[in-house]
């Protein structure tokens, strides 16, 4: 028997998905504001190749703000808890939305007093981590950020899933080649623990792509490649390693969760599952001022030398982010690529909210 054909995807402008994710947005009654925000945000994580994270998950954020789940006018509770820390209440808010305002407020922090520590309750999904590390950096800052989703990764040792795929983005800033002082791109860390993100999976599904082998297991814990049977995924580092990445889950769960006041692993809702119930998950940024420790005036020019030096290497090895950056460069002048499901799910929305289709 033959096998279908899959249709190939279609490159689409960058600035023209901005203005129709933006547009569907506001439709849901999202303000101009948040709704740009978050539309640029999903075409950022686009560009830089992270399809898992980018403009295929506008169509599940406009279905849970059509269904209430994630609300388009919350209203956050902000409580400063020190000098350096503060609680971010979100009210159900869109996570990407939530997590820049949270972020901006632990740089804030940061440069008023070295640090600022800022954690998340009652949130969504919050999308690409680098979303926040990377524009902290860019203005000089060293930026950590994490957070934890319902049960997808089966623990080292289990078949069953338990944690998240519970990201970590870590970015430093980097001096400009010209060595005049400015700040160019970061380097910016941002990866999931499981050895794969879920999205990814539902990605395959949409679109009919096999899964790459060792990533995920189905019902009986058995390795598959088949992303409907696929019912966990492995933590980073595999059979063999796969302790590594369930630990930093375990412990990014516990920053994210119990920390926040938020629940953990298998007792947050489905991102998948129920849509009509709120995610009520929490995150947490870390920012700090380099200025406040002995290299700090440097940094940024030793990170620049560190990365040459790398370059200079057999291999040429680069430097964690750059493909993301190579990625954008080429998707900003040839287009985002858009894939057949997706094109359909973008057309059904358009013409659901009345607004026109790009795709």
């Amino acid at each position: 028997m033959s096998q279908p054909v899959l249709q190939e995807a279609r490159p689409v402008p960058a600035d023209h998905i901005r203005r129709w994710g933006a547009a569907c947005l506001q439709a849901l009654n999202m303000p101009a504001a948040d709704a740009q925000l978050l539309a640029d945000s999903l075409v950022q994580t686009s560009l830089w190749g992270v399809d898992s994270h980018g403009i295929a998950r506008f169509t599940h954020y406009f279905d849970r703000l059509q269904r209430g789940s994630i609300k388009a006018r919350p209203h956050y509770t902000i409580t400063r808890t020190g000098p350096c820390t503060a609680q971010f209440e979100a009210d159900a808010g869109q996570g990407i939305v939530v997590a820049h305002a949270a972020n901006e407020l632990a740089m804030q922090l940061a440069r008023e007093n070295g640090m600022g520590a800022v954690g998340v309750s009652n949130s969504s999904h919050c999308g690409a981590m680098a979303l926040y590390t990377r524009p902290a950096a860019r203005q000089g800052l060293v930026a950590m950020a994490f957070t934890h989703a319902d049960k997808i990764a089966a623990p080292a040792g289990g078949t069953q899933p338990f944690f998240g795929t519970n990201p970590i983005s870590i970015a430093f800033p980097r001096a400009d080649a010209q060595g005049d002082g400015n700040l160019t791109e970061p380097v910016c860390l941002d990866m999931a623990t499981t050895s794969i993100p879920w999205n990814r999976v539902m990605n395959a599904r949409r679109e009919g792509h096999p899964l790459p082998a060792g990533v995920a297991l189905d019902e009986q814990g058995q390795p598959t490649t088949d992303p409907h049977a696929a019912r966990a995924l492995s933590p980073l580092g595999g059979t063999e390693y796969g302790h590594k990445g369930y630990a930093l889950a375990l412990m990014v769960d516990l920053l994210c969760g119990p920390l926040q006041g938020a629940k953990y692993g298998p007792h947050i809702n489905s991102m998948f599952g129920n849509l009509d119930a709120p995610r009520e998950i929490g995150a947490f940024f870390l920012v700090i001022d380099p200025l406040r420790f002995a290299g700090g005036p440097m940094l940024a020019q030793v990170v620049r030398n560190m990365a040459l030096d790398l370059a200079a290497q057999p291999g040429s090895p680069l430097m964690p982010g750059d493909p993301e950056l190579a990625h954008a460069r080429q998707r900003g002048t040839d287009g985002i690529p858009v894939e057949p499901g997706l094109a359909e799910q973008m057309r059904v929305w358009s013409e659901r909210l009345g607004v026109e289709v790009v795709a």
